[in-house]
């Protein structure tokens, strides 16, 4: 097998791109990586410079690798800015460093295309070799890999790679024929504050709209990133999407695409993104004007438990983070990253960090699946 670096997904082509790419997964989806990168969100100039592998066996593209030469740890949602600063303390760089990831998505999925009936071990070994080889000549301090499934988690565990855990919370559809049915399955404190938190929205004057990709105007897109944009500042920080490229995605992939639009005397006063996946829906991004009492929990987990429910999705990826999701029929669930460090000191001062803290991981695991929210016979 052969492998070349380019610059950027145009590199790739849509055709050849989905010859190899999992549709299950919205995020592995042309248009989403590619519009990262026309739209300047993700680019040299901010830290992002695409780096992609090709990978040919006989002239016949068989796997892809997106990859990205990092100069900053922004935008990843596993934190590694310690490492950095103990490389700065030795008198060493840590960046650049490679990133096997999906920008700004802390989504677990896929994250090497594979043409069908190629061998993924073979494939990493390839990868894996020809990076080895570069990040020497391109003073490259290591390579990580974010939110991979478990199966290449464990691929690259046999590899030498360093593999943390994380935990998320996501809910799962147990066959519920709406959302009442769900409720049932909660304690009686559970669905009394659910119910109480739906009944506190509509108090409020507030009503809830969801819209399908093709069924969003311009005037709902205007406001939607008005929202989005809000939740950065708010925090004296800049967004790390732009409108551009939400108008690539509302274009490309409408199909992929769910706005869910609160509105109060007929005016958007917030409002939630979330991705339409095979089975999964993934729910990104979120912002308002002003707080208004239970709105989140509205907009951004029952309006999409709801949704599931009623198309048969059977998973709600809400992101990373938030405990409060629990008490809500959220799961804690495991999430993987592998780490591959060039420095031999380094990587034995990792490795012993992530098996201490994937002890207290597990613990943690345990200790917060004590507090949900469901019946016991449910449990």
């Amino acid at each position: 097998m052969d492998v070349t670096q380019i610059s950027g997904f145009a590199d790739f082509g849509d055709k050849e791109w989905r010859s190899l790419a999992d549709d299950r997964y919205p995020f592995f989806d042309y248009a989403f990586l590619s519009a990262l990168e026309r739209s300047g969100a993700v680019s040299a100039e901010n830290g992002w410079q695409p780096a992609h592998l090709r990978c040919t066996d006989n002239g016949e593209l068989v796997a892809a690798l997106p990859l990205y030469r990092k100069s900053h740890s922004w935008g990843e949602y596993v934190f590694d800015q310690r490492w950095a600063q103990a490389y700065a303390e030795q008198g060493m760089a840590y960046y650049p460093k490679w990133l096997n990831a999906i920008p700004f998505t802390p989504c677990p999925g896929p994250r090497l295309a594979l043409r069908q009936g190629v061998s993924p071990d073979q494939v990493v070994d390839t990868l894996c070799g020809f990076l080895a080889d570069n990040t020497a000549a391109q003073g490259i301090s290591s390579l990580h890999c974010l939110f991979p499934e478990r199966e290449m988690a464990e691929i690259m565990a046999a590899r030498g790679f360093n593999i943390r855990e994380g935990v998320q919370f996501q809910w799962f559809n147990r066959g519920y024929r709406d959302f009442a049915d769900f409720l049932a399955t909660l304690s009686s404190s559970k669905r009394k504050m659910v119910k109480r938190e739906r009944r506190r929205v509509e108090e409020q004057g507030i009503s809830m709209l969801r819209l399908s990709g093709r069924d969003i105007g311009d005037e709902y897109w205007r406001a939607f990133y008005d929202f989005y944009a809000l939740t950065y500042l708010k925090r004296q920080s800049q967004p790390y999407l732009n409108p551009e490229f939400f108008r690539l995605l509302a274009a490309e992939i409408p199909e992929r695409l769910l706005m869910v639009v609160a509105f109060k005397q007929r005016q958007p006063v917030a409002a939630a993104l979330s991705f339409v996946g095979a089975d999964t829906l993934y729910g990104r991004y979120w912002g308002c004007y002003e707080e208004y009492s239970a709105l989140h929990f509205e907009a951004c987990y029952y309006q999409g438990l709801e949704y599931c429910i009623e198309h048969g999705l059977q998973r709600f990826d809400s992101g990373a983070q938030g405990e409060h999701k629990i008490a809500r029929g959220f799961e804690p669930v495991t999430t993987y990253s592998a780490h591959w460090l060039r420095d031999p000191g380094f990587a034995a001062a990792v490795a012993r960090f992530v098996t201490r803290e994937r002890q207290l991981i597990a613990e943690y695991k345990l200790d917060v699946a004590q507090y949900l929210p469901f019946r016991q016979s449910d449990a």
